[in-house]
């Protein structure tokens, strides 16, 4: 049998999310169903469906190694450490079974033209050049994560009419959005359009928003925008596609060069070899019996 693609996600308590989600593996369905691939999906914690529930429903439609791509955009600790972990304990649980790894989505040059037309949407009529944007990833405690939200920064400048690129963070990292916001200003720019670096909607996208607009009122000499997030579109479904792909006849290759769990880096030395488990999941059997569980560990 040709080997499922199993979508990861991270899950949110947000149903508008949930329900993007959901709607992506139906597109991705529907686009690998020519192929004769099956597709599932589900999140390792938050929200259903669980990967439990997505692994198990391959299986028993047959399948025994599941190609895993992850729907992240950049390798932090949810693709280098928790969804393998959430993966392997399903191989603990049913040892036929077994998995490829994709790689996570970004930075790729198909994200990088989504972001500029969800910017060009959110400037309408106005000239890109003479804009400044403000690029705003979800942040992390793992600076190679935080390192690649900059260079996708920088990628999505080159070439491009905009004044300038600047990153920023929602969470967990500074620059956080008004920080991010006040570079641009002091940097000169008059109008900034603000793109939430995320696939889906939830509660981080929308605290961007409101984050910018809540700059914008208080800095009426600057006007700001807020383009949409990535979103289910054809052109996500492409890469992932690609991904799928790669997973079972690429050659998959992590950033290792940069990463705290393989690299001693100031200031992270408690990541260092640090054993990966998965999250709990309240809909997710057996935690708390003693079996069922896996773990994996960074560079086995």
């Amino acid at each position: 049998m040709t080997p499922p693609l199993l979508l990861v996600g991270h899950g949110t308590v947000d149903t508008t999310g949930v329900t993007e989600f959901v709607a992506f593996t139906d597109r991705m369905r529907g686009l690998l169903a020519p192929d004769g691939v099956d597709v599932a999906g589900g999140f390792i914690e938050l929200s259903l469906p669980t990967v439990h529930e997505a692994w198990t429903a391959l299986s028993a439609r047959g399948h025994s190694t599941m190609a895993a791509v992850p729907l992240v955009l950049v390798a932090a600790g949810h693709a280098k450490g928790d969804i393998p972990a959430a993966l392997q304990r399903e191989v603990v649980r049913d040892p036929a079974t077994g998995y490829v790894f994709g790689r996570p989505l970004g930075p790729h040059p198909v994200l990088q033209e989504v972001l500029d037309a969800r910017i060009s949407a959110a400037l309408g009529d106005e000239p890109a050049d003479g804009t400044a944007v403000l690029l705003v990833g979800r942040g992390s405690t793992d600076p190679d994560a935080n390192a690649e939200v900059c260079k996708v920064a920088r990628l999505l400048q080159e070439g491009r009419p905009y004044e300038f690129v600047e990153p920023a963070f929602v969470s967990l990292a500074r620059p956080d959005v008004a920080a991010g916001l006040a570079r641009c200003r002091a940097l000169g720019a008059r109008r900034v359009v603000v793109a939430p670096y995320f696939l889906f909607d939830g509660v981080l996208p929308r605290r961007v928003g409101d984050q910018a607009r809540a700059f914008a009122a208080a800095h009426p000499d600057v006007e700001v925008r807020v383009a949409s997030h990535i979103g289910d579109c054809a052109e996500l479904a492409g890469l992932v596609a690609e991904r799928y792909r790669e997973a079972l006849h690429g050659d998959i290759r992590m950033n290792c060069d940069t990463c705290a769990h393989r690299v001693l880096l100031p200031g992270f030395a408690d990541k260092l070899g640090a054993p990966q488990t998965p999250h709990h999941h309240p809909d997710d059997p057996s935690h708390g019996h003693g079996h069922g569980h896996g773990q994996a560990v960074v560079g086995q």
